[in-house]
């Protein structure tokens, strides 16, 4: 008897990517190219107007495009994206250009999703793999949590930009890149383990996002535009990778379950991808893998390599891996069903030397 073969998934690429010096001056092609309207609503805030919003406005009016603009002032929240959609509406915007680091491009690309229009991603930093994702880190009382969103449809990167931005920025990206190996090892464990549907194409992608930054480790410094290239690339791929998967499992898994647990525990102590790669030294820990490794890149870009490092409290750290299993419960990783004991997570930051 024939087998009636009935599978079906939706992905979304970016359609346009535009990486490199000064293309900040190239928006107005990259727009004529995607054909999204005439009306784009700009979404920044007042550091990111400075220093790239103001530009991208007038370059587009001088292209015959009726801007609109609004100013997300306090941060990453539904709030915000309920305002972005409320104006959005008022003013008839046909599609969105988010324009600053993660939490702008987050309210830029969930607000988007809610609105039904597309939105191009200008990052102004390359702190995480948000900037191509199809994923907004939404903060509510309880922590961050992660909502599926729109991927965006094109991505301008313009390096002269992003160089400019605080090194540590940088360094928390490829900090965020490298934790990808983890996410992948999670997700293998979940397929064998749970059956759960396994993408091999996504999970390459992800480790190859991993691999450029561990490749080029020792050449990612401060102050050299090139070192936003390679970084800005490889978080863009991971972003890549989640599309392909229909779901962030490429590129978070228990170390971004446990960096999640500690911005509930110690809110703003440190950023979402200095937390992601400190914490996947401790799960690849655990997988019997290669930690040093990683710590060693991790230290050669210049990222923490400890709870010390990460203005994090040893006590706060120990109490992230005996709960942050409980955040995803259907999400199976290396920190199982009922996490680690209190002992055991002891014994894991004496052994790594994470505290």
């Amino acid at each position: 008897m024939e087998e009636i073969f009935d599978k079906w998934k939706v992905m979304v690429f970016p359609r346009n990517v535009l990486v490199g010096h000064d293309v900040t001056n190239r928006i107005a092609e990259l727009c004529d190219q995607i054909h999204a309207g005439n009306d784009p609503l700009v979404i920044y805030d007042p550091i990111t107007k400075k220093l790239a919003g103001d530009k991208i406005t007038e370059t587009l009016e001088k292209n015959g495009y009726a801007v609109d603009v609004i100013n997300v002032t306090h941060g990453a929240t539904m709030k915000e994206v309920k305002r972005v959609v409320d104006h959005a509406k008022k003013v008839g915007s046909e599609f969105f250009i988010g324009v600053g680091g993660g939490s702008i491009i987050d309210v830029a690309k969930l607000a988007a999703y809610k609105f039904g229009v597309s939105f191009v991603s200008v990052p102004t930093n390359a702190a995480h793999d948000g900037v191509a994702s199809p994923r907004a880190s939404i903060k509510e009382e309880v922590g961050s949590v992660s909502i599926s969103a729109n991927a965006p449809l094109s991505i301008l990167a313009d390096t002269a930009v992003i160089s400019k931005a605080p090194y540590r920025s940088l360094a928390s990206g490829c900090a965020d890149a490298i934790s990808n190996l983890t996410a992948v090892m999670d997700w293998d464990l979940a397929r064998r383990l749970r059956n759960e549907e396994f993408s091999s194409f996504a999970a390459v992608l992800s480790k190859t996002a991993a691999m450029l930054i561990l490749d080029n480790a020792e050449y990612i410094k401060p102050g050299i535009e090139e070192s936003s290239w390679t970084v800005i690339k490889s978080l863009i791929v991971s972003g890549v990778a989640m599309s392909v998967a229909g779901s962030s499992r490429p590129a978070s898994g228990a170390e971004h379950m446990i960096s999640h647990m500690l911005d509930r525990l110690s809110p703003g102590t440190a950023m979402h991808g200095e937390q992601c790669g400190v914490s996947s030294m401790l799960t690849m820990y655990l997988h019997g893998g290669d930690w040093k490794m990683i710590r060693n890149a991790l230290k050669l870009i210049g990222a923490p390599t400890t709870a010390k490092e990460l203005g994090m409290p040893r006590a706060k750290f120990i109490e992230a891996l005996v709960h942050a299993h409980e955040l995803r419960p259907d999400r199976y990783t290396i920190l199982g069903d009922k996490g680690l004991t209190k002992e055991a997570a002891d014994r894991l930051l004496k052994a790594t030397g994470v505290a």
